[in-house]
């Protein structure tokens, strides 16, 4: 395949980033990855894709509709679906084969307008999966059985407001907790006993905003460990140890629906949204327990919808709409390079490259570097459904997996 080399600006940048990666890359535990940064470790991929794209080694049906992308874990895939059968399950999936290892219902079935089927996506902890359905209801269940070990619906507990295109968020695991975002009166954000779901705090955002379709994602500043989410209205910051309020900023919030996860490095954190309103970056400051909020700029260059972004080594990576694939410098917001490619997706990182995932179906391979756009491959993916493939792409076991309503598709990115 001829390499594609599209020069936009001449500024004296590395030519390609490089992530430190630990020993066992194997895992992708849940939304986002390891670090619910949308990087993987896996290494030794391939640098270019042959013709019509790395091998596809199988397919798994019966999973249902749905736009959960999967979580990687111990030779198996795990994923959720509204089946035929009725209500939303989670499904273990067997990496050899495609083969359904197990089936579980959580909750019943919701009517999207834009598609049935939940959205978030379970998150693994040991030897437990943690899942929401649209509808709010949380199950944690055995990892190796799929057995439920506890179940609480959020919305009724917290008296939370179920969204317009219903409950996205994949619950976040840290240490004791289960995080997740209701949106209720007092209770924005929500903090269970991940052993048991009893209650561990709820924290009072000022104005209770309600959910978005957002997912959590952890930073510390100046020793203050805090929970980061996007709301209704505005980007948030919450204690982790207690669930107190910390900040608040709208700067990059639209009125429509915020829906990409923020990301964080060091005393940063960059949000943005689709609908025309583009991202923000805020500079986060601790004293004695409480952080504060800056803003440092705004920019229209990232109207990022809900494709997520990645952040390597101070640039971040991710579609803007109507502007395409962007490599943007984090600090200053200046634009690297940007390019059309696959149109508007869905991105994640691994060994030295960005996957992207358009919601049109076509897939790219494209190196991480911040003075050009290098495409080393791209196809378009088979069996499609008639919705949109918004379910982001997933690296994890030498494959990359995409989720297409009731398939699950698993290509070799190894070349073996």
């Amino acid at each position: 395949m001829t390499i594609r080399r599209f020069a936009v600006v001449s500024v004296v940048l590395p030519a390609l980033l490089t992530v430190a990666v630990p020993a066992d890359a194997a895992d992708f535990p849940g939304f986002r990855g390891p670090k619910r940064d949308n990087i993987s470790t896996e290494t030794g991929l391939l640098k270019q894709w042959p013709k019509g794209g790395p091998k596809l080694l199988w397919t798994a049906k019966g999973i249902g509709e749905g736009y959960s992308t999967v979580s990687v874990v111990g030779g198996r895939a795990y994923t959720m679906g509204a089946t035929k059968a009725g209500g939303e399950s989670v499904h273990a999936i067997d990496l050899a084969g495609g083969n359904i290892a197990w089936s579980t219902k959580i909750s019943t079935s919701f009517n999207a307008s834009v598609g049935n089927g939940p959205r978030g996506t379970p998150t693994i902890d040991g030897k437990r999966l943690y899942a929401q359905g649209l509808n709010g209801d949380v199950a944690c269940l055995d990892l190796e059985s799929g057995k439920i070990l506890w179940q609480k619906n959020v919305l009724k507990t917290f008296k939370g407001g179920r969204p317009g295109w219903a409950i996205c968020e994949s619950v976040l695991i840290d240490g004791q907790k289960m995080i997740c975002t209701p949106g209720g009166q007092g209770a924005t954000m929500v903090a269970l006993d991940k052993l048991t779901g009893d209650e561990l705090w709820r924290s009072p955002v000022p104005g209770n905003p309600g959910a978005a379709y957002s997912s959590p994602i952890i930073t510390t500043v100046g020793g203050v460990r805090q929970y980061v989410n996007f709301t209704r209205n505005a980007v948030v910051g919450v204690r982790a140890n207690d669930g107190a309020f910390l900040w608040k900023q709208s700067g990059s919030a639209n009125g429509t629906a915020n829906c990409s996860s923020p990301v964080a490095a060091n005393n940063l954190v960059f949000s943005a949204s689709g609908y025309g309103k583009g991202g923000a970056l805020l500079e986060l400051t601790s004293t004695n327990g409480e952080t504060k909020a800056k803003q440092v700029y705004h920019t229209r260059n990232m109207k990022n919808h809900h494709g997520g972004m990645v952040l390597l080594k101070g640039f971040l990576f991710g579609f803007n709409d109507g502007g395409g694939l962007t490599c943007l410098e984090l600090k200053t917001g200046r634009v690297a390079w940007r390019n059309r490619s696959v149109g508007k997706g869905a991105v994640v990182y691994a060994d030295g490259h960005i996957y992207l995932r358009s919601e049109g179906g076509r897939v790219a391979l494209v190196e991480a570097g911040t003075t050009e756009y290098v495409q080393k491959g791209v196809f378009a993916q088979p069996q499609r459904s008639g919705r949109p493939a918004w379910p982001h792409p997933v690296v994890a076991d030498g494959k990359l997996f995409l989720r297409d309503q009731d398939a699950l598709l698993a290509y070799d990115i190894k070349g073996q």
